[in-house]
């Protein structure tokens, strides 16, 4: 005979009918926990293929672009060479009529008539002179074989970029941060001086890369519009596209000079720097050494909206008559290209 009291028994019963129903809500718990796992597995899967498509098809776009683009060069050196003389380089010119947002969605549509069904894609872009801006290049100079001639270039160079950070308005100090960063940098890949390769910093690409030497990111935006650091090009500036400050700062003339050389030139394009000085009233205002009227590098900058990505290249590319090839290629971050200039990054 059970001794066990009879009204015990009800109160087992709904013990192991609340332990069945908690095991029951942590099983569902975690297949729900799993269920969701796999569906945000499985969401990101998608989410990296639409990313990695709209990066190829990108890709390709802004290729296609940049071949356009070396054409349209091309085609402007053929004109030139059509019209006989010197040839020049001015902001009058198709290159520089920068291309407004196209709708590409019926170029990129599976089915030619339902371009509706196509994604959302809108090409931008523009060719900017690379001899517009100031190379900071210039700092560097290591092919003179006079000492005596490579300091007052040096000395030219590091004047014209203090005229520069003054007009830029850039804080005090900076250009001394940029022109002795380039040098000890210049120094470490000769290995000359007491600056060794080990210890030297490393020689900037591009305008962001002038970090390294402690200048401000605010100085580098003042800059931007300005200078470039495009290596392998010639160091001359361009009276036909160069802004007027440039034109101030390199040919140490007042603004007001300098905005009189650009209304000139907007009326007529100079054909030679002698053409420039004569319109302007003066005499060898503009040295050989330091300007041009012509270009051999140019920036290309292609931007392609695909839906809610942007990808956005800039190319520097040289012409030589009419062969126009392409130096370097970079990827520009999205967040930060709006409000850039091509001018070596």
């Amino acid at each position: 005979m059970s001794l066990e009291h009879p009204l015990k028994r009800p109160a087992v019963r709904r013990s192991q009918r609340g332990a069945a129903l908690l095991t029951a809500m942590v099983i569902v718990t975690l297949i729900a926990t799993l269920a969701a796992g796999m569906v945000w597995q499985q969401w990101r899967a998608v989410q990296v293929e639409a990313a990695e498509r709209a990066r190829a098809q990108g890709q390709w776009v802004l290729a296609g672009a940049i071949d356009w683009a070396r054409l349209i060069l091309r085609e402007d050196a053929k004109a030139d060479q059509q019209k006989g003389g010197a040839a020049t380089d001015n902001l009058g010119e198709p290159w520089a009529v920068p291309l407004a947002e196209s709708n590409l969605s019926t170029f990129l549509a599976a089915d030619k008539s339902d371009a509706e069904a196509a994604p959302d894609a809108f090409l931008s872009g523009s060719i900017v002179d690379a001899a517009s801006f100031y190379n900071l290049q210039n700092l560097m100079i290591s092919n003179a074989s006079d000492p005596a001639d490579r300091l007052k270039k040096e000395a030219e160079a590091r004047n014209v970029l203090e005229r520069i950070g003054r007009l830029a308005g850039t804080s005090p100090g900076s250009v001394d941060l940029i022109v002795n960063g380039m040098r000890q940098a210049l120094a470490g890949e000769l290995g000359s001086g007491t600056t060794t390769p080990s210890d030297a910093p490393l020689t900037p690409s591009t305008l962001d890369e002038l970090a390294w030497f402690g200048v401000s990111k605010a100085d580098i935006e003042k800059l931007r519009p300005y200078v470039t650091l495009a290596q392998g090009r010639p160091s001359f500036v361009n009276l036909n596209t160069a802004s007027k400050e440039v034109i101030s700062a390199v040919a140490n003339i007042d603004l007001a000079t300098a905005d009189r050389v650009v209304q000139l030139r907007t009326k007529q394009p100079f054909g030679s720097l002698g053409d420039a000085s004569k319109q302007l009233g003066t005499t060898n205002t503009f040295s050989a050494a330091a300007f041009d009227v012509k270009t051999y590098y140019f920036f290309v900058r292609g931007r392609l909206r695909l839906e809610d990505r942007v990808v956005e290249e800039q190319a520097l590319m040289h012409r030589v008559n009419t062969t126009v090839t392409v130096v370097s290629r970079q990827r520009l971050n999205a967040l930060d290209a709006a409000s850039a200039t091509p001018s070596g990054g």
